[in-house]
C-alpha cells in the first residue's frame, strides 16, 4: 500500500486545510493513463471505491487503478519557500 514521508503528510494536511477541507477531506489521486500519469485534487471525501490511506491524519484517496499502480510506492513532497508543493513517487524500501 502507498506510504507517505513526513514531508508528504505535512503537505497533504496543509493543502487540505488551505482548501477548506472538512474532517473527511483529503487529496485524491486518480490514474489518468500511461501518457498522462496521475491527477491530484482536493476532495471533500473519498469516492465509494477509493482506497483511503491515512498517515498521521494526512488522508489520501486512491482510485482503483491508482491503488494498484502505487501499491509499492512512497509519496514524498518538496515544499517551496513560496508555498508551492512538488510531489514525487519513489519505490518503498
Amino acid at each position: 500500500m502507498l506510504t507517505m514521508t513526513d514531508t508528504a503528510e505535512e503537505a497533504v494536511k496543509t493543502i487540505v486545510s488551505n482548501n477548506s477541507g472538512g474532517d473527511d477531506a483529503g487529496v485524491r489521486i486518480r490514474d489518468t493513463g500511461q501518457q498522462n500519469g496521475f491527477e491530484l485534487s482536493v476532495a471533500p471525501a473519498p469516492e465509494p471505491e477509493d482506497t483511503v490511506v491515512d498517515s498521521a491524519g494526512a488522508r489520501v484517496f486512491l482510485d482503483q487503478t491508482a491503488t494498484t499502480a502505487l501499491d509499492d510506492r512512497v509519496l514524498d513532497a518538496e515544499l517551496g519557500q513560496d508555498g508551492s508543493v512538488r510531489f514525487a513517487l519513489g519505490l518503498q524500501g
